[in-house]
């Protein structure tokens, strides 16, 4: 596989204390890769950093081989804006807008398509996620599951090459968190390359891949190949990942 993004050598400190410590990271064209760790590892400093919304101390990212690391803030948030989505914990989605509106507003701004082809994306992604029926509603008028997959639907809206999320079910029951994770499969599927933080067993069970940071280095990862809903592949697997972090300590 091609390498889509590279962390080489990377390190950042906050307050004199290390949070990444010369970190090396390749991620494959079309992987789904969970990154895990205890609480303070470092986990979210990584995602933050290799997606550019932050700048490491030293060290590179590379992205389909351009340098992020020496980019200016416009240049960055180009990048992000039409190569990458982002979905976090909570929403962030604004409040003066439906949730059509939310979801469509990147989508104009980027000006990759035109204002046709974004409405039409945009009922696609709302069909996809299963929430076409609220699209009209304020940001209240929804559930907590409605509300993450209109945020999926506006990270997916200029058809990004890697998506990131930060806990992304965090916030989330087990069914909707199975939801949720199931379009995440079905978007990595269709060649979406998905890297999430998450300290969720079951959601890294998900991935094609786990890395395991400890004191901002990464300790250990665990190969698992791509996803397989049945049930005995699935409660196999889910014991692989236990028993593994069982054995890191974690």
């Amino acid at each position: 596989m091609n390498n889509i993004l590279e962390a080489v050598k990377l390190t950042k400190s906050y307050n004199n204390q290390t949070i990444l410590n010369d970190v090396d990271l390749q991620i494959n064209q079309g992987e789904f890769l969970a990154i895990m760790g205890p609480s303070g590892s470092g986990k979210s400093t990584l995602l933050y950093n290799i997606s550019g919304m932050d700048q490491p101390d030293s060290g590179q990212v590379k992205f389909r081989d351009e340098n992020l690391t020496i980019l200016n803030d416009q240049e960055m948030s180009q990048i992000r804006l039409k190569n990458m989505g982002f979905i976090f914990q909570h929403s962030y989605l604004l409040k003066n807008l439906s949730i059509r509106d939310n979801i469509s507003l990147p989508g104009l701004k980027a000006g990759i398509l035109s204002v046709e082809e974004v409405n039409e994306h945009t009922d696609n992604l709302l069909n996809m996620t299963g929430i076409r029926q609220v699209g009209g509603n304020d940001i209240k008028q929804v559930s907590g599951g409605q509300l993450q997959r209109a945020a999926i639907c506006r990270a997916l809206i200029n058809q990004p090459t890697l998506l990131f999320g930060d806990e992304p079910t965090g916030a989330l029951n087990q069914q909707a968190t199975t939801e949720i994770m199931d379009i995440f499969n079905q978007i990595n599927e269709d060649g979406t390359t998905v890297v999430i933080v998450t300290h969720d067993p079951n959601v890294a069970a998900r991935a094609s891949r786990i890395v395991y940071l400890v004191d901002g280095q990464i300790h250990a990862e665990l190969n698992l190949g791509n996803y397989n809903s049945a049930e005995v592949q699935r409660v196999n697997r889910e014991k692989q990942i236990y028993d593994w972090l069982e054995n890191l300590g974690f």
